[in-house]
C-alpha cells in the first residue's frame, strides 16, 4: 500500500513536553538518533523512524504545528509547479544524505514538505 505521506515533522516549542505527551497519550517513543556532532529527536515505531520532533524557537513567529512529507519524483519540478498552482516557497531545497526536501504552503496558507528520495 502506498501512504501518500513518507515522514511528519512535529515542530514545537516545548521538545520535552511534545515527548511525554505523546509517549504517554498515544504510547509513541522518541529516540535521539547521531546527525553530526549531536542527535536529532525522533518517533519511532518499533525501531522504524517515521517522524521528527524539531524545537522551535519561542519568538520566531511560527506556530508549533505537524508537517506532512509527501513523496515527490523530481522536487525542483514539484516546487515550480506549486509556485505556478499559487504556493509559496517557505524554505527553498535542501539536501540530505537520505534525500531533498522543499517546504512550501499552499495558497490557502497550510504547510506541506515536498520529498525526493535517494534510491
Amino acid at each position: 500500500m502506498n501512504h501518500p505521506f513518507v515522514f511528519m515533522d512535529l515542530r514545537t516549542t516545548d521538545r520535552e513536553r511534545s515527548r511525554r505527551f505523546y509517549g504517554e497519550l498515544l504510547g509513541w517513543t522518541v529516540t535521539d538518533v547521531p546527525a553530526g556532532s549531536g542527535s536529532v529527536p525522533m518517533f519511532t515505531d518499533g525501531g522504524a523512524l517515521w517522524g521528527g520532533l524539531t524545537q522551535l524557537a519561542e519568538n520566531d513567529g511560527r506556530r508549533p504545528q505537524w508537517i506532512p512529507y509527501a513523496p515527490v519524483a523530481h522536487l525542483d519540478r514539484a516546487v515550480k509547479q506549486a509556485v505556478e498552482l499559487g504556493a509559496t516557497v517557505v524554505r527553498a531545497r535542501v539536501d540530505l544524505p537520505q534525500g531533498s526536501v522543499a517546504v512550501i504552503d499552499d495558497p490557502t496558507g497550510a504547510t506541506l514538505a515536498l520529498w525526493e528520495a535517494r534510491r
